[in-house]
């Protein structure tokens, strides 16, 4: 049984996971591209405070948005729409916890890079950036995870919004247009990562339209 309570823990969830995770995308100094270049380290040591705890704030809104998912599953404990609600919200929640992990690499690499670097001789920036080739290949993949699982899971928690009407169809809907742009954007176009920037800000707008509907009393 749902509480308006309940209902609005879990819009505050989504809401500032929401602000955050937008707010610390517009507002981040640098943005790291797919692969570290030389010229990032200095860039971020011009502005290291802001890059630092901008950087942070996106991350918590990615951790916060993990706590809103929950909290949705929590919402309901009727049999039927629990088999959808909970597989949905736990691979949501698994895609932004993979999105986190591939965030905090560059977070890291980009902040420490920037002090261990500073005034270092071009030829040793240029190395720096070369070591962290490989490792960076492999977090892409935890990027293209991350998009993946998050688009299944808004399409399994579709399938709950719509049949149960648990929010407006409207939110159900754009879960599916997102969930499957998501995947197909990802998949097909696995090298060319920025392909996915437009849906990123959808999904922030998703999230915080899916909190101000938990907050709004229920007539």
């Amino acid at each position: 049984m749902q509480s308006e309570e309940s209902r609005r823990i879990t819009g505050w969830f989504f809401v500032v996971g929401a602000v955050l995770l937008w707010a610390g995308w517009w507002l981040l100094p640098v943005r790291i591209g797919t692969f570290f270049v030389a010229g990032d380290f200095a860039a971020v040591h011009d502005a290291w405070h802001q890059f630092v705890w901008v950087y942070r704030a996106h991350i918590f809104g990615l951790v916060i948005g993990i706590m809103g998912f929950a909290a949705l599953a929590a919402l309901d404990s009727e049999d039927e729409i629990r088999v959808f609600l909970w597989p949905g919200a736990a691979v949501a929640a698994l895609g932004l916890a993979v999105g986190a992990l591939g965030e905090a690499f560059y977070y890291h690499h980009g902040a420490w890079g920037a002090l261990q670097l500073d005034e270092a001789p071009a030829n040793v920036v240029a190395t720096y950036v070369q070591g962290l080739r490989l490792d960076t290949e492999y977090v892409t993949c935890l990027v293209r995870f991350s998009r993946v699982f998050f688009g299944l899971g808004q399409l399994v928690l579709a399938a709950a919004f719509l049949k149960w009407r648990l929010v407006p169809s409207v939110l159900g809907w754009a879960a599916v247009v997102l969930g499957v742009a998501a995947m197909l954007l990802t998949m097909a176009f696995g090298d060319n990562l920025e392909y996915y920037r437009p849906v990123f800000h959808l999904n922030a707008a998703w999230l915080a339209a899916l909190g101000g509907v938990m907050l709004r009393r229920r007539p």
